[in-house]
């Protein structure tokens, strides 16, 4: 490490800014859990956890968010321990946000506002940056009414970044307008992918997309698999902006691996609005890697989680059926013996030392659907939708008007040729292609 080098890291570290975590367990879901999250979550974005607070309630204090009394503590631990920031693991009002700062004395961001400043310190395609950009505006827009001073406040410190410094300025048209832009070339991005989805579905491409919590590992198995060149660090939301590459497999069928953004526990909703389109990319795929980190003691919630987030983005196409999921159990070598998998469609790998990996790729080629097939049909007049499902979705070497109906010679995937089967010809011979 060369001198810059050093001064750079020093300075960063003399930097960071002295964070308590702040819990208030109402009973909704495990606070404690939740908490150690929290923190992984500030380290991530540069803080320095100084220390934690729980408090239970039966409710949220409206004005503040905990008691008068735990607020108290709270200040007097931030004068004593020169706390700069409290971060808490709830979404707050703008109310709740402006109370906490006069009476605290500190600076204060909650558990959303957080994630969006990792993301917007991670994100580096246009793409990525459109969707945190739009992610952060939907969240302050709703948040204006008692910001008050706040909003002519400019200066560093998590979260601040993205368009913090910029658009905290604008009144709520210019927002409003901001965010229609900003939904429209995500709209944009929507059509883009799914031509591209379309054009795959035509060349009989299969996609494979990697899922999964936060820093479970995908990046290093893409890694592995690929030699993608993904950056992969030991901390949450490493990568955030999706990598795609191709992927051979032992039976020789070459796919398309994609890497996902990682998930989190209450994942706030206008992140997923936002990154819809990329993680729609996973939940369209025709298989799904479903990894977790196997030595977290939170790796079948983990595994539930992301499983729950693709059926609800699946739900609004219910015509389209569910793909096959693996589950992968990573890290393995961080155990202290072998782990029981009871007979589900899972395996154990360690992307790290590529424990596992051959067992995944067998497992994986057996799981995916069999290739496109070529065949000859003729589909009569009545059938006009299914022709032109076939024109869409096929790829039609030949095609004819006939008394009977339009005949074909057109490639389809499974379930193209589940629907067309009724109408069935001899499959050509040319190119060695099997029958259906």
């Amino acid at each position: 490490m060369n001198k810059e080098s050093r001064m750079a890291e020093q300075h960063a570290e003399s930097s960071s800014e002295r964070a308590l975590l702040v819990s208030l367990d109402t009973g909704d879901f495990d606070a404690q859990v939740s908490l150690e999250e929290l923190a992984e979550l500030a380290r991530s974005a540069g803080a320095e956890v100084r220390g934690s607070v729980l408090q239970r309630r039966s409710a949220p204090d409206p004005a503040t968010c905990i008691g008068a009394g735990r607020l108290e503590e709270i200040r007097q631990v931030c004068q004593n321990d020169d706390i700069d920031l409290l971060i808490f693991d709830r979404e707050l009002t703008a109310t709740q946000h402006r109370n906490l700062e006069d009476l605290s004395g500190v600076r204060v961001v909650d558990r959303t506002t957080l994630i969006l400043d990792i993301f917007a310190g991670r994100a580096h395609s246009a793409e990525g940056r459109l969707q945190v950009e739009l992610a952060q505006l939907q969240y302050l827009l709703p948040r204006l009414a008692g910001q008050g001073t706040a909003l002519s406040r400019l200066g560093g410190g998590i979260g601040t970044r993205g368009p913090g410094e910029t658009q905290l300025e604008t009144d709520r048209r210019h927002i409003r307008r901001r965010i229609g832009y900003l939904k429209n070339q995500l709209e944009q991005v929507k059509k883009r992918r799914a031509l591209t989805r379309q054009r795959r579905e035509k060349e009989g491409r299969l996609t494979v997309a990697l899922v999964g919590y936060t820093n479970a590992g995908k990046s290093t198995l893409m890694n592995a698999l690929t030699a993608a060149g993904v950056l992969a660090e030991d901390r949450l939301f490493a990568t955030l902006d999706p990598t795609a590459r191709t992927l051979r497999l032992p039976d020789g069928r070459e796919v398309l691996l994609v890497d996902t953004v990682g998930l989190v526990r209450r994942l706030p909703h206008q992140l997923v609005e936002a990154f819809h389109s990329t993680l729609e990319e996973a939940a369209q795929a025709d298989a799904i890697l479903n990894v977790c980190d196997a030595a977290s003691p939170e790796a079948e919630e983990q595994l539930q989680l992301t499983e729950d987030l693709l059926r609800e983005l699946r739900a609004e196409e219910a015509d389209r059926p569910e793909p096959p999921t693996l589950r992968v159990y990573n890290k393995c070598d961080l155990l202290g013996g072998p782990i029981a998998l009871g007979g589900r469609r899972a395996v154990a790998i360690s992307a790290a030392t590529g424990a596992g990996l051959t067992q995944l790729l067998d497992t994986l080629a057996a799981v995916l659907p069999p290739d496109r097939r070529r065949v000859q049909v003729l589909i009569p007049f009545r059938e006009g939708a299914l022709a032109e499902r076939c024109r869409r979705q096929g790829a039609v070497e030949k095609e004819q008007f006939t008394p009977e109906g339009v005949q074909m010679t057109v490639t389809l995937g499974l379930r193209e040729l589940e629907a067309v089967r009724p109408y069935l010809m001899e499959t050509p011979p040319e190119n060695g292609a099997p029958s259906a």
